[in-house]
């Protein structure tokens, strides 16, 4: 039930026997842990060779800026690009091109597709760039053509983030976000994508706003972390019984308002079935303690949704950097059609002054 980084560029020894001791259910990788091809591939299998039970190995690979390939390779257009150029059969290609690099280098699960809604494209909440759409139909269409040919290359999916970062005027890596719009409103737009795309969705991730409408006597209270959010709504409202797994913890919005132990527990028992520590490495061993402190029948449900979702993980496909090379060159490609010549030069700027998720 601990979905968790790691620390560098390959498995130290001492980093191995912890892990492998541990046997997480899965693995979150950044640009830390990128160098190579050669690289990246080796740590993918490595994680894979020391778990007893596959595990989910995943990644954030949007395009734009949140692109993690992008450190060794060319960098993808962002899903605004692609909504802005509205053109289907683009959207497509870059699902299926982004499966098939995960493939190649062993991941499993691609932290995607964002169904998010853009209100104000500049806005600072984290999700410049990142929205496939500007109203739920734009979302739903857009979104479903990436998540269909994403899975078609046999990575699962993953919805974020739910029930949706659209309306926030603070980035939640840094400050926890307070959502007013009533239910109705909600479910009018931030819900639509998900409704529509559920049945469709390997898996889903809830996010740390907190919303009154759905926990009004709760206080600040992230969505998270919240029973009446991930089970009441998400799951028998909405009858998602697929994997849901939480943002992460790592993050301002729940390091400034809850305790560790509040924040494992809390998620789990809201009807989380991964809880992601992406970052603050050293605290995974006192996590799974925590978990057991969460009452058996929650923790059974939760370990069936896991084990239903791994039925669906596909091996790798072979490597080899002839191949690397042949479909880096199609991501190139993809820019220039999407963005045109001149603009596919300009690259994102990974400098963190929009949000610390560049930088991860």
């Amino acid at each position: 039930m601990l979905l968790t980084g790691v620390p560098g560029f390959e498995l130290d020894r001492e980093t191995a026997a912890r892990l492998k001791k541990l046997q997480p259910g899965g693995f979150i990788l950044f640009g830390r842990n990128i160098q190579s091809a050669e690289q990246l591939r080796k740590l993918c299998d490595d994680l894979r060779d020391l778990s007893d039970i596959e595990p989910f190995i995943t990644i954030d690979q949007e395009g734009g800026r949140v692109s993690r390939l992008r450190l060794i390779g060319d960098e993808p257009p962002n899903a605004q690009s692609l909504r802005d150029k509205g053109d289907p059969a683009l959207i497509t290609t870059h699902g299926r091109l982004t499966g098939q690099l995960l493939r190649f280098f062993g991941f499993n699960l691609d932290l995607c597709p964002v169904l998010d809604i853009s209100y104000d494209d500049t806005a600072d909440n984290s999700l410049k760039g990142r929205a496939y759409g500007k109203d739920p139909q734009q979302v739903i269409t857009n979104a479903g053509l990436f998540n269909r040919a994403l899975r078609k290359e046999g990575i699962l999916s993953c919805g974020k983030h739910f029930p949706g970062y659209g309306p926030a005027e603070c980035d939640p890596h840094e400050f926890l976000p307070v959502i007013t719009k009533s239910r109705a409103d909600l479910e009018r737009d931030e819900l639509m994508p998900y409704s529509a795309l559920l049945p469709e969705l390997d898996s889903v991730m809830t996010c740390h706003s907190n919303y009154t409408a759905f926990d009004p006597d709760r206080g600040r209270w992230p969505a998270s972390l919240s029973h009446n959010i991930v089970t009441k709504l998400l799951r028998d409202q909405m009858g998602f019984d697929g994997l849901a797994m939480t943002d992460d913890l790592d993050m301002g919005a729940i390091l400034n308002e809850v305790t560790f132990e509040q924040a494992i527990q809390e998620a789990v028992r809201a009807g989380n079935d991964l809880v992601m520590i992406c970052h603050r490495l050293e605290m995974v061993e006192q996590a799974r303690e925590h978990l057991e402190g969460v009452e058996s029948p929650i923790l059974y449900d939760a370990l069936r949704r896991i084990e239903q979702t791994k039925k669906k993980l596909k091996p790798p496909t072979g490597f080899d950097l002839n191949r690397w090379a042949s479909l880096n060159k199609e991501v190139w490609q993809l820019r220039v059609d999407v963005l045109g010549e001149e603009l596919a030069g300009n690259l994102s700027v990974e400098d963190g002054k929009r949000s610390p998720v560049e930088l991860y």
